[in-house]
């Protein structure tokens, strides 16, 4: 069989995620017996039936299901290799490091300035993202490196160096009585009948029950708590981002949380190596509890 090709895949998803000839063909720009011809042609060569259709549209079959499972994964890694391939093409473009916003300020900051004395260095861009987009944007080729943070985001399949540890805190409205506390446990802040904890996104993004907001943005969830709404629990460094009408309070028996920098394992950048030396050489020295 000859190897599938990018161009019927990315006809296969449109027809796949519309679940109707017409509508894909719209959205392709193309005209729609073609598209038709072409999803035939795709399933003859595999053999097996994609779509069940009807006059109403079209339905994934148990195959076509996987398909388009694995379609979007090759396709997502094609348009990772052309972007990474470019930015490889101009030896003086600077490296992307994504981070969440407000997470790991400290060590953010001393990575730049070291980064900013070593002559050889390559030039660094920040690129400040929400709450689990660091997996999709390395993916996706549009960052080189990133901080992250275990057990919270999805560090699967990537190269990964810890950095430091460090506990959590509880981030509280000023005038909640739990905010006058000198430490907390998970107990005293998992069930506060006024102020749900907040929910974060599982690493297939699906969110877990209870009563608590779902967390999409920091900026939604800083004003929630600042209204009264909502705490939640972060790593302590995250409280960069913490506003005059929150406090925060260390929960004591929270699991630690591990801040690692990730890259691709496919990466043979020169630049990618010497970035991940100079932050392995900081290890230890961002937060007051380091790993190892």
């Amino acid at each position: 069989m000859d190897d599938l090709e990018t161009r019927e895949l990315r006809y296969f998803v449109a027809v796949a995620e519309e679940l109707h000839f017409g509508r894909a063909a719209v959205r392709l720009g193309i005209a729609q017996p073609p598209l038709s011809r072409a999803i035939r042609l795709l399933e003859r060569r595999l053999g097996v039936r994609l779509l069940d259709r009807d006059r109403r549209g079209a339905a994934l079959t148990d195959a076509g299901r996987v398909l388009l499972h694995e379609a979007r994964a090759v396709l997502d890694a094609a348009a990772a290799a052309a972007r990474r391939t470019r930015r490889a093409g101009d030896p003086k473009r600077p490296l992307v490091l994504v981070t969440k916003a407000g997470a790991s300020h400290e060590l953010l900051q001393r990575l730049l300035d070291a980064l900013a004395h070593e002559p050889d260095a390559a030039p660094i861009d920040v690129l400040l993202c929400e709450v689990g987009e660091q997996a999709r944007l390395l993916r996706d080729g549009s960052a080189d490196v990133a901080l992250m943070h275990r057990p919270f985001d999805d560090l699967a399949g990537f190269d990964t160096e810890d950095l430091c540890v460090e506990g959590q805190i509880a981030l509280l409205p000023a005038g909640h009585p739990l905010a006058s506390r000198d430490r907390l446990t998970l107990a005293d802040v998992r069930d506060v009948p006024d102020l749900p904890i907040a929910r974060w996104p599982r690493l297939d993004g699906s969110y877990p029950d209870g009563p608590g907001p779902e967390v999409h943005t920091q900026s939604q969830l800083a004003q929630l708590v600042a209204l009264g709404k909502t705490l939640l629990v972060i790593p302590a460094s995250s409280r960069a981002w913490q506003w005059p009408d929150h406090v925060a309070v260390p929960v004591v028996d929270a699991p630690d949380v591990t801040t690692v920098i990730a890259w691709p394992p496919s990466s043979h950048s020169p630049a990618i190596a010497s970035l991940v030396r100079s932050v392995a050489g900081l290890r230890g020295t961002a937060l007051p509890t380091p790993a190892g």
